[in-house]
C-alpha cells in the first residue's frame, strides 16, 4: 500500500514519485509481457476481454438479457430432437421461467424484450 499523498505537493509529482520508488525497488523489472507492444485497443473498452477468451478458447457468458433471444432464435432446432409433448412443455416451462425472473430481477445487461412463450403455440410447431 502506498503513502498518503503529502498535502501541497502536487498529484502528478507525487505520482511520478511513486513510479520512481517502485522502479528503483525493482517493481517493475521481469513483468510478463516486458518489451512486448500494447495489445490493440480499438474495439472498445471491453475488448481485452473478448480478445481473452479467444485466446483461452472460452466461450463469453451472456447476460440472461441476451442468452435467451439465442435460445429461442435455436428453438426450432432444439424442438425437433424432443420425442414427447411433456419434452415440449417442460422446454417451454423452464425457459418461461427464465425470462419471467429476467424481468423481475435487476437487469445484467441490456433489457430483455422477450415476453413469455405461448406453450400451445410453441406444441403446434413442433406437431
Amino acid at each position: 500500500m502506498t503513502e498518503r499523498k503529502p498535502l501541497g505537493m502536487p498529484v502528478e509529482t507525487w505520482v511520478e514519485r511513486q513510479i520512481r520508488v517502485a522502479q528503483e525497488r525493482g517493481d517493475f523489472d521481469n513483468l510478463p509481457g516486458a518489451g512486448k507492444p500494447l495489445p490493440n485497443r480499438r474495439g472498445g473498452a471491453l475488448e481485452w476481454m473478448a480478445q481473452k477468451l479467444r485466446d483461452e478458447n472460452l466461450d463469453a457468458p451472456l447476460p440472461p438479457s441476451l442468452a435467451i433471444p439465442k435460445e429461442i432464435e435455436a428453438l426450432p432446432a432444439t424442438l425437433r430432437k424432443l420425442r414427447t409433448e411433456r419434452e415440449v412443455r417442460e422446454l417451454v416451462d423452464d425457459l418461461n421461467a427464465r425470462i419471467e425472473a429476467v424481468h423481475r430481477n435487476p437487469p445484467q445487461g441490456p433489457p430483455l424484450r422477450q415476453g413469455p412463450l405461448d406453450v400451445d403455440e410453441v406444441l403446434a410447431a413442433w406437431r
